[in-house]
């Protein structure tokens, strides 16, 4: 069986943005244009079709990652509208990686906020092309200039409007084509599914010709046989400019800008006929690259021993062909009411069939597909095959997990996993009653499952379990959901800080495990330096020893034991991390010496180390972003200087949109804060602003916390 469209007419997009941009209005107007749904949902009512948890409709934000795909002008769009507020990042970072596109949508008013810079860095970050939708142009405030320059200034992007609005605010009532020049309005009584092009208004005409004159221009420079015919006052056709815009994209040297406004019904056909014109196919990317596995069994290694190994193994890399070996990755798990779960994967390249046996090349077990579907929101349709550039879920793999490579068994290759950040906030949590404890543990772990970004732990002294995520709307999304969608009833503390451990001064240690019976011995001797990295510099080893102190076989299991060390600090039991081990000095027994004894007489020494070199405490700390009305700053600014704030930066915008201060003028202040200042600042800043003001919260580091401030004993063990 055949794919039903090309390859080169598939389009892996995403839509992301700062939370409230309008990502879920713009996606509804796609799949209503496209055809996929016959009326048009709205986020503020609980229908948007792609907001289809319970606490999406009953908030009115993006909580997890839909997908679906729609058909336009005879091109497959794999759509995934992805989540705006932070606390969710784990749901963007997983989504930009198996794309090959992205729409960022920005709003008129506030332009790049926050958000949008982290997402966009994000899809830098896998050279993801982008275009632009400045979206609700309707608004009162809304400037389109203004939003161009704020792509230059803070996301160093290279903007290219292919389109000037019609007036801005109330005044907006259509767009200009720079290519075509014509005005294009939208027809109302039909929710802009018709639309009219026009002569440009007399009042755009120069405005235009500058416009257009700065399209070509920019353009040219990006294409020698385009300069050549600019310069010589040739003609360049609507097709050449089309094809020098899209290499561009690709390159990442020009970003298209469009605008409209999408709850208004205005701008999105232009945005889709953008995704085919100038966002890539699968095969407009490079091939995906991996290596080729040895056969030893990496279950056995230690994670930096896989790591270094992994170099070791044979580059490759796949087409995205469907004859090629099949290599998917899986970037999403999710619950389904009626399978064990879902597990989401791009297919790079090959064909996956239903009923397949595949390879998981992390856990080096054969699973079976019973069931491959296209996903739509949280419905779906049954597929008998998957072919390089799908976007699918899949029925069936019992132990796959998020960044699993998923191949044939004859043909391995290890894709890059996903990385996520830690969590920084965390909550004890315990079964109401007795009966539901084994309820809330088979709960937690398919949450686990599900977000990479949510871990479980135990307190050493209470024994309960403590459950960590990325903020606190994250964790209180995760404990409604255990109620209401896994019907398990649990009680939950206030939230925690999830600090971490480090230390300030170099020390040297011992540490022996020598024990002796009459049936047998044991013989384990270490000696090791630890010494402070930077901050976010994580864990470094270094052997300095020679195979007459310590036998090689042994290091891999000291640096293993080393790293597991690493998990309980000396202060109060929290992960340690920045900190460089170097191994010095050991002895062994021809006999007596073991994995074991070597494992256990480097975490004595570690422990030893540790304690003599001056251990520290730190604290999560976040960048915020304040918007307020103008004559609420001070306040505000104030109160934050109380809660250990430091203000980076404090702008005002007019909010009007005329240019001059007015009622209309808010300050955006930007601030970094420790996490543990900010519990119920949604409640404060609501009340210092009389309900007006709004923030975001995204972590930027670890710093020391103040002797005076540091918490009590609550050791926690991660696990």
């Amino acid at each position: 069986m055949a794919r039903d469209y090309p390859i080169e007419n598939v389009r892996n997009i995403g839509i992301a943005a700062h939370i409230d941009a309008g990502k879920t209005t713009t996606t509804e107007r796609i799949l209503f244009y496209t055809g996929k749904k016959h009326k048009i949902g709205a986020v503020d009512d609980g229908t948007a079709e792609m907001d289809w948890m319970v606490q999406e409709r009953e908030r009115g934000v993006t909580i997890t990652a839909a997908a679906t795909t729609c058909f336009w002008r005879e091109h497959a769009i794999h759509l995934i509208d992805t989540p705006g507020h932070v606390d969710f990042t784990v749901e963007v970072e997983r989504s930009l990686r198996v794309l090959d596109g992205a729409i960022a949508l920005f709003c008129a008013v506030g332009g790049v906020e926050p958000q949008s810079e982290t997402v966009w860095h994000q899809a830098e970050r896998y050279n993801v092309p982008r275009i632009v939708f400045v979206n609700k142009m309707d608004r009162v405030g809304a400037n389109y200039a203004r939003v161009l320059e704020m792509m230059k200034e803070r996301l160093g992007a290279n903007p290219l409007p292919l389109q000037l609005p019609i007036g801005e605010g109330t005044d907006f009532t259509g767009v200009i084509d720079l290519m075509t020049q014509k005005a294009i309005h939208w027809d109302a009584a039909d929710q802009g599914q018709t639309y009219t092009e026009t002569e440009i208004p007399s009042e755009f005409q120069d405005a235009v010709e500058q416009a257009r004159e700065t399209l070509f221009e920019s353009v040219a420079v990006e294409d020698e046989a385009l300069l050549e015919k600019y310069l010589g006052g040739e003609e360049i056709t609507r097709d050449e400019l089309l094809q020098a815009i899209r290499v561009a994209t690709l390159n990442g040297t020009l970003v298209p800008v469009l605008c409209g406004s999408s709850l208004k019904n205005q701008g999105v056909q232009p945005l889709l006929n953008a995704v085919i014109d100038f966002l890539p196919s699968p095969v407009d990317v490079p091939p995906i690259e991996g290596t080729v596995p040895q056969t030893v069994s990496r279950s056995t290694r230690s994670k930096r021993k896989a790591e270094a190994t992994a170099q070791e193994d044979d580059k490759a890399t796949r087409p995205a062909d469907d004859t090629a070996p099949l290599a998917a990755l899986a970037f999403k798990v999710a619950s389904h009411p009626t399978v064990d779960k879902l597990v989401y994967c791009r297919v790079y390249s090959g064909t996956l069939r239903r009923g397949e046996a595949i390879y998981n090349v992390r856990s080096e077990k054969q699973e079976r597909v019973n069931r491959i579907l296209q996903m739509h929101a949280n419905k779906e349709a049954v597929s008998d095959a998957a072919y390089a550039g799908d976007i699918v879920a899949l029925v069936g793999l019992k132990d796959t997990k998020t960044g699993d490579t998923v191949t044939r068994p004859k043909e391995p290759i290890l894709l890059e996993p996903i990385t996520f950040p830690e969590p920084v906030i965390s909550i004890a949590i315990e079964p109401e009653r007795a009966s539901d404890a084994d309820a809330l543990e088979e709960t937690l772990e398919k949450l686990m499952d599900e977000d990479p970004t949510f871990t479980v732990g135990i307190d050493k002294e209470s024994g309960q379990r403590i459950i960590s995520g990325m903020g606190e709307l994250h964790l209180e999304i995760l404990t409604d959901r255990m109620v209401r969608e896994f019907g398990v009833n649990a009680r939950v503390s206030k939230l925690q800080v999830a600090y971490r451990e480090t230390i300030s001064t170099v020390a040297e240690a011992r540490g022996t495990h020598i024990h002796k019976t009459d049936e047998e011995g044991i013989y384990g001797d270490v000696s090791l330096t630890v010494e402070p990295l930077e901050r976010s510099d994580g864990f470094q080893f270094e052997d300095t020893t020679d195979e007459t102190q310590i036998p090689r076989q042994y290091i891999p299991f000291i640096e293993k034991a080393l790293e597991g060390a690493m998990g309980t600090g000396p202060r109060i039991g929290y992960p340690m991390q920045d900190i460089k081990i170097t191994l010095t000095d050991g002895s062994y027994h021809p006999t007596d010496s073991s994995e074991i004894a070597y494992e256990a007489a480097a975490a004595l020494a570690f422990e030893n180390a540790v304690r003599k070199a001056n251990p520290l405490l730190l604290e999560p700390i976040m960048q915020i972003h304040i918007t307020v009305p103008d004559e609420h700053v001070g306040k505000v600014i104030g109160d934050l200087n109380s809660r250990r704030a430091q203000i980076n930066e404090s702008t005002t915008q007019d909010a009007s949109g005329t240019g001059h201060a007015s009622q209309s003028t808010q300050s955006v202040i930007n601030a970094v804060i420790p996490l543990s200042e900010t519990f119920q600042y949604t409640t404060q800043l609501r009340s210092m602003t009389q309900g007006r003001g709004t923030f975001t919260l995204e972590f930027s580091h670890y710093e020391t916390v103040p002797e005076s401030l540091a918490p009590g004993a609550n050791p926690i063990n991660r696990t």
